[in-house]
């Protein structure tokens, strides 16, 4: 076995790597850039090594720089995690010409899959379905072109090198393939260090299913099921889980046996990961093979009892599996929640900036249900504009689909991120969907459902319930602890009837019984009695408690006079008020919205790739206007309106910091 293992990877599956080896005894080393001297990979780890700037290209990306720092470390092998050098076959190669050990498959394995159209040749040769496309890299856009209208729109534009939702567009027609083949060459050079493109058919209404397969040295190869990973945003997996909803028996087998058929094909041996795209006849065609360890690998832990971690080091260390296939068991229902430094009520823009606060739940095991968390964060840690959004995964299991959403939905409410913009609320408003509850899913499925964009949940009248149970208990044990404070013996509240107001209006509430020991009864709006239970004290940013005898959990917050109360997608201004104060507040006036139509702002922190009008020019509305990238991603800032560019303040190679003034306009 190892003695020790440099990780040459950073964030949440370096801390992930490290974690099991120090299991298995055997040390680590990590590698960081100077952006994360300071991060938690590289305070766990038993050594730790510099390997240059912050940008990718000049540290995580750099074979030279890893191998150095192996060599200079002792290291006997080296996990590459997932992304950065994780599938180049150069990295394995230099690996293993100076005797260390690649964690990971041989070389050929990654040289022949890893290629997404080298890949596709190979599947189709075993029979494999294929999506229909060219099978040969794009030279330029007017090859991309005759494809498109070839094998017709819409068509996916892709990295062949690519992965992780990076290097991928779809263009419906012609004017948004030229912007998509830019868009897509430039972040797969930014992300991989290769531009080389190919084009296929885009699948309309499909379901991403993927296999995840284990091979070792000695010819064994087996799959370990199935992972659902319907619920993207711009080709990026947001939310994953295992088993699919929507796969029968029959069809979960022939995807199974065609994963291991292609692994066997290529002298697979490691943890692996073949892609179908499903239709909804449930037919399957060949995606892609990711030879690495994918980041939804926690919901096949959860559900298998395996860690592949340790089995990829394991068969690299020359072992064979220790089970068979009939051997493998699939138990409940796991769920994997991508937490992304992204602010969904901003168009899904990317946030950077310190964790002010970071409290995750508690990983545990308790009423049938986990709940665990792999972050490469902690409080305090630094969320750069250099790399990938991603904070955290959160992960639950739990003995069926419902009982696994029900523990995500309460586990995703007691999340507490300050400092930063993130995606909770839209992962909390998810986990309520109808249609995902359902198991009605599609790679469309966030683009059809949240189509103009996510604002938020409008609470309804039990969620008004809800809203004025949490106010009206936190209200009255703050005004209770505050007279305890001066010594006045046996507090009653001050008054039985109140008003809520949120968002929709305010809502008559009258209190039945004493909120001395957070148990309490009330009336909204003239409606039943309901019976509230809860054990929350002042300053706890997290309200747990029953209402009506449905399990509740928020996040709460006090603001001068109101508190914000968020849970489920729903994020509300509270205020509780003595009738006479909710009469009088009525007439107050309204604050009014500063108007900045007139100006193009840097909705984040990142750095100008393109300005795409120029002074005095005449703009529609939806028109490109600048392209910024951040964390590896680029977007593409539009024209929200017809209008004339007046002056223009940036220029591409710009750093701005967020709000920073783009261009400003003139109307006619």
């Amino acid at each position: 076995m190892f003695k020790k293992i440099l990780v040459a990877n950073r964030g949440e599956i370096a801390c992930r790597v490290i974690r099991t080896a120090r299991r298995m005894g055997i040390k680590t080393v990590a590698v960081f850039s100077e952006a994360d001297r300071n991060a938690l990979h590289v305070e766990i780890a038993d050594e730790a090594v510099a390997i240059g700037p912050a940008p990718a290209t000049q540290s995580y990306l750099s074979i030279e720089r890893i191998l150095v720092a192996a060599q200079a470390a002792g290291a006997d092998a080296v996990h590459p995690g997932y992304g950065f050098l994780s599938e180049n076959p150069a990295f394995a190669h230099a690996l293993d010409s100076v005797g260390i050990t690649f964690i990971g498959p041989p070389a050929a394995a990654i040289e022949a899959m890893g290629d997404k159209i080298a890949s596709k040749k190979l599947a189709a040769a075993a029979g494999i379905p294929t999506v229909p496309g060219h099978l040969g890299i794009v030279a330029d856009l007017e090859e991309a072109t005759r494809i498109a209208k070839k094998i017709g729109y819409p068509v996916m534009i892709k990295a062949s090198a690519g992965g992780g939702g990076k290097g991928m567009r779809i263009a419906h027609d012609a004017a948004s393939l030229g912007e998509g083949f830019a868009r897509a060459a430039s972040e797969a050079v930014s992300s991989f260090g290769d531009g080389r493109l190919f084009v296929e058919k885009f699948i309309e209404e499909p379901r991403h299913i993927e296999i995840q397969v284990l091979a070792d040295a000695h010819g064994n190869v087996m799959h370990l099921g199935e992972r659902e990973c319907s619920i993207q945003r711009r080709n990026q997996k947001v939310v994953e889980e295992a088993p699919s909803p929507f796969l029968d028996s029959a069809t979960r087998e022939k995807m199974g046996a065609a994963a291991v058929a292609l692994a066997r094909q290529v002298a697979y041996r490691s943890a692996g990961t073949v892609e179908f795209i499903v239709d909804q006849e449930r037919r399957f065609y060949f995606l892609e093979m990711n030879t690495r360890l994918q980041v939804e690998h926690p919901v096949t832990e959860l559900v298998t009892g395996l860690d592949l971690v340790e089995e990829m080091i394991r068969v690299a260390a020359g072992e064979r599996l220790r089970f068979r296939q009939d051997e493998i068991r699939r138990d409940g229902w796991a769920i994997e929640a991508r937490i992304y430094a992204e602010d969904p009520f901003r168009g899904f823009l990317p946030s950077v900036g310190r964790l002010t606060r970071y409290r995750p739940p508690a990983a545990r095991e308790a009423d049938g249900a986990t709940v665990r968390i792999d972050s490469g964060v902690v409080e305090g840690s630094e969320i750069s504009r250099f790399y990938d959004p991603m904070i955290a995964k959160l992960c639950v299991h739990g003995q069926s689909r419902e009982a696994a959403i029900d523990a995500m939905g309460h586990a995703l409410d007691a999340f507490v991120i300050d400092g930063i913009r993130h995606n909770i609320p839209f992962l909390a408003a998810l986990m309520a969907h109808p249609r995902w509850r359902e198991g009605r899913l599609s790679t469309s499925f966030i683009a059809q459902e949240f189509a103009d964009g996510f604002h938020g949940i409008v609470p309804d009248e039990r969620h008004r319930c809800m809203l004025a149970a949490i106010a009206v208990s936190a209200g009255l044990t703050e005004n209770r602890r505050g007279r305890m404070a001066k010594m006045k013996p046996n507090p009653t509240p001050v008054s039985a009837d109140w008003v809520v107001t949120f968002t929709g209006g305010q809502f008559p509430v009258r209190v039945m019984d004493s909120a001395a020991r957070g148990s309490f009864a009330l009336v909204v709006s003239g409606g039943s009695p309901v019976h509230v239970e809860t054990d929350w004290r002042p300053g706890d940013r997290v309200w747990s408690g029953f209402v009506a005898g449905e399990p509740v959990t928020a996040q709460i917050e006090r603001s001068g006079t109101r508190l914000r109360i968020g849970f489920r997608g729903i994020a509300e201004s509270v205020q509780l008020l003595t009738p006479r104060i909710a009469e009088l507040a009525r007439l107050m006036p309204e604050k009014g919205e500063v108007d900045s139509s007139r100006q193009l702002l840097c909705p984040m922190p990142g750095l100008v790739v393109s300005i795409s009008v120029g002074e005095g020019d005449e703009v529609a509305a939806g028109q490109p206007l600048a392209v910024i990238e951040a964390m590896k991603m680029e977007n593409v800032l539009r024209a929200e309106r017809a209008a004339r560019v007046s002056r223009i303040l940036a220029r591409p190679g710009d750093s701005l910091a967020v709000d920073a003034v783009i261009m400003e306009f003139e109307f006619d």
